[in-house]
Order: C-alpha cells, then sequence, then structure tokens
C-alpha cells in the first residue's frame, strides 16, 4: 500500500464515522488490520486513516491523518483517533525535560546510567506538579505573577520548599590534601561507544531530456 497512491489500498476492515467536537466536524476513521512495513516482516501493525468530512474555509479537504498502531491490544476506534491529539501535551513534556530538567545534558558513561537518569525525568515532574500549591512564586524582575504556576514556575520557586524539608545529602567535607590514586591500583579506560549519527537524505536530481 502506497499512502499517497488511493489505487494501491486494499479492502479497508472497518469504517465507523464519528459526529465529533462541534470545531472539527464529523470524522471518517477507517483501519486495516494485520499489515506490515515493507522491510519487516515480522512485525505487525494496524493501519488508521483519520479524515475530517468538513472542508476548510477555502473549500478544499483537510489532509488525512495516517497512523499506524504496534502492539498486542487496541484500543476502539471510537477513541483512538482522539488519544492522538495528546501526543502535543507529550512533546511539549519531552521540551521541557530537555531544556528545564536537563535531561540530555549530562555524558554518561553506560546504559544503565542514561536509564537511570531518565527514570527521574518523569518523577522530578510529579514533584513539580505536587508542589505547585505549596511553593511560593519567585518572580524574576521582567516577569508577571501568575495565578496557575507552570512547572517551569514551580521549579524556578523550589527554593523555599527544599529550604523547608531539608536534603538526604550529607554535609560536605573540609577541604584537605587528596590521597591521590591508590598505589598497585590498576587503571582502566572508559568504555567508549560508537557515535550515532543522523544522515540527511538528499533527493536526487532528475535528468531530463530536452526534445
Amino acid at each position: 500500500m502506497s499512502l499517497n497512491d488511493p489505487s494501491t489500498w486494499l479492502q479497508v476492515d472497518t469504517v465507523i464515522e464519528i459526529d465529533s467536537h462541534p470545531d472539527l466536524g464529523q470524522v471518517r476513521v477507517s483501519q486495516w488490520l494485520d499489515l506490515h512495513f515493507y522491510r519487516a516482516a515480522g512485525q505487525r501493525v494496524n493501519l488508521i486513516l483519520i479524515e475530517r468530512m468538513k472542508p476548510m474555509s477555502n473549500g478544499q479537504p483537510f489532509p488525512p491523518l495516517w497512523l499506524a498502531w504496534v502492539g498486542e491490544r487496541t484500543l476502539p476506534l471510537e477513541t483512538v483517533w482522539f488519544k492522538y491529539l495528546r501526543r502535543f501535551g507529550v512533546d511539549h513534556w519531552y521540551r521541557f525535560a530537555k531544556q528545564r530538567l536537563h535531561w540530555t545534558l549530562p555524558n554518561l558513561r553506560t546504559p544503565e546510567q542514561s536509564e537511570r537518569w531518565s527514570d527521574l525525568m518523569p518523577l522530578m515532574s510529579w514533584q513539580l506538579w505536587l508542589a505547585r500549591d505549596l511553593v511560593v512564586e519567585n518572580v524574576l524582575p521582567w516577569q508577571s505573577a501568575n495565578i496557575n504556576l507552570t512547572p517551569g514556575r514551580v521549579a524556578q520557586s523550589m527554593l523555599s520548599v527544599l529550604v523547608e524539608i531539608g536534603t538526604p545529602a550529607k554535609m560536605p567535607k573540609h577541604r584537605g590534601k587528596s590521597p591521590g590514586w591508590e598505589k598497585g591500583r590498576i587503571r582502566t579506560k572508559a568504555p567508549c561507544y560508537p557515535t550515532v549519527k543522523k544522515r540527511v537524505s538528499r533527493r536526487k536530481k532528475s535528468s531530463r531530456l530536452v526534445i
């Protein structure tokens, strides 16, 4: 099946029409079951097509939305298409974790360290969510006060909460002369991993025959 060529489409397995939100209008959801990608014959996938029946303001139809479902359990078509709208909130969280929580900042050596660091991102997000009613907003000179604090504003104002609850870390030791590397202890190099590079695919120039 070529998604941009309807003549190659197989017979659809399920089709439903839903009268959704007044702004979206009527939506038609089609599903093809037990397909697979061209280079992954062993991986089953369900293909879902969402079409808005209401045209745009210029009279043109809305571009179709294609979704691929991979997994043992599938959601009903009445709800699976609407769940995709939550992707925008997820994308904002990924940006917040990378920029504010410094998800991609540390250069960790092992995959296990990266997994543990990634596991802390949802925990820190929940802490900020639960602390939004406890913090006293710390407004910077160029910012205006908000009633509903965003996670970024809560992180900016967490100092007052951390001062009250304290920290489980031990007190820092006094400065002294470092004992240095132990005699007889073998030094080992840190493991090196191959660098993952993203290649940019460029379109090939088509040769034209002029007669």
